[in-house]
């Protein structure tokens, strides 16, 4: 099998994990109580909203030019009560700031990262439904 990622996980006690992936720790907890750390599942739509706003920022300055001054995005899941407690739907909301930024190069910009770049939307898209909005801010 060919290895382009890779990461590490070492099991600290009770449902702590440390995942290295290169020289970095991700500290993961389940369930996350009392401030400790994300979930697996919140590290999994963190990874999704980080991919989508990188995406976006790449075919909005990149691609089409445009003055991006700041993108958000903020994801929402909702998961199945029963186990394996999936993410059922997400939801996206993309916020922007720019100068002159129009309506449709931002729709257009949205939809091509979301359905050709993103590498974290291709892989949940199959099984989950994936809704997404933005907001010139």
């Amino acid at each position: 099998m060919r290895t382009d990622l890779s990461a590490r996980a070492v099991h600290l006690g009770d449902m702590r994990v440390d995942v290295h992936v290169r020289e970095h720790v991700l500290k993961m907890d389940y369930p996350a109580t009392d401030g400790r750390d994300p979930t697996s599942l919140e590290a999994l739509l963190a990874s999704l909203a980080g991919c989508a706003a990188n995406t976006l920022h790449l075919v909005l300055r990149r691609k089409l030019g445009a003055k991006v001054e700041s993108i958000e995005v903020e994801a929402r899941a909702e998961r199945r009560a029963e186990h394996p407690t999936i993410l059922t739907a997400i939801e996206l909301v993309y916020h922007l700031r720019g100068e002159a930024l129009d309506a449709a190069v931002v729709e257009r910009a949205v939809r091509f990262a979301e359905d050709q770049l993103c590498p974290v939307t291709a892989m949940l898209r199959p099984g989950t439904q994936i809704t997404s909005s933005w907001k010139l801010d």
